[in-house]
């Protein structure tokens, strides 16, 4: 049976970094030359950094259009939130991404999309037209980073498979980069495709940059209530604060 986040939900310990560390995460250095474009599509505002925070800012400081796809606008993350308070959290989310992408020097406004959050699979073929539609607005050395789509998580899976959709057909190369993976995942997981790994090994300033803009996440690392975990807690922040990123190419 493969194994999901709905197996090992973030509230459980899951895989810890400590046995990723240990079984060996070093892949041979991610090569971006000829990326003139970089175009990440987030399922949901934070994945963007958790997951590619450090290369974002790489790319920006190179001079490398960078530009992000925002799938949904993370309404889902506390569902027991009443409307309103839903409402005033699309609003939260908004702001803590755009100051996140400030610390990783990225200008460009992300393109929202309002897919509901939850429910993207419902909407695969939209959100690979819209993909399309970026990527063909840009040039040929265009690069898309996606989640990867046996990440675990059903949002990202799709967003994963419908990001491979739109470069299959616009030429554009597709990166994959895993979130939730590090967590419900094992080292030796068969799914995983671990031959394709590359590594981002991040400078001192561009692991500062990603852990500055990680910190305005503010809705998903601190819980108001002390009942209910936060949506990211320490056990699962860790995977994203290293000093290497790891994407499939």
């Amino acid at each position: 049976m493969v194994s999901s986040l709905a197996d090992t939900p973030p509230q459980l310990p899951g895989t810890r970094e400590s046995d990723w560390q240990s079984a060996g995460i070093d892949f041979p250095e991610l090569n971006i030359s000829g990326c003139e474009r970089l175009v990440v599509v987030a399922p949901h505002p934070d994945d963007e950094t958790l997951g590619v925070g450090g290369l974002m800012a790489r790319c920006a400081g190179l001079g490398i259009s960078v530009e992000v796809v925002a799938v949904t606008e993370g309404e889902g993350s506390h569902p027991t939130e009443s409307g309103t308070a839903r409402s005033d959290l699309v609003d939260t989310r908004a702001v803590e991404r755009e100051r996140a992408l400030a610390e990783l020097g990225v200008a460009a406004v992300p393109v929202r999309l309002g897919l509901p959050d939850g429910d993207v699979a419902a909407h695969e073929p939209m959100l690979m037209s819209a993909v399309e539609s970026v990527l063909r607005a840009g040039s040929e050395s265009t690069w898309c980073l996606a989640p990867f789509r046996r990440d675990g998580h059903p949002d990202h899976d799709a967003t994963g498979r419908a990001c491979a959709k739109a470069c299959n057909a616009t030429g554009a190369r597709l990166v994959w980069y895993p979130i939730w993976m590090w967590h419900w995942a094992r080292p030796e997981e068969p799914i995983v495709p671990w031959v394709r790994a590359r590594s981002i090994n991040l400078t001192d300033a561009e692991h500062s940059a990603k852990l500055a803009a990680i910190e305005h996440f503010r809705s998903q690392i601190d819980s108001p209530d002390p009942e209910r975990p936060p949506v990211l807690g320490a056990h699962v922040l860790e995977h994203w604060t290293r000093t290497t990123e790891t994407v499939f190419p």
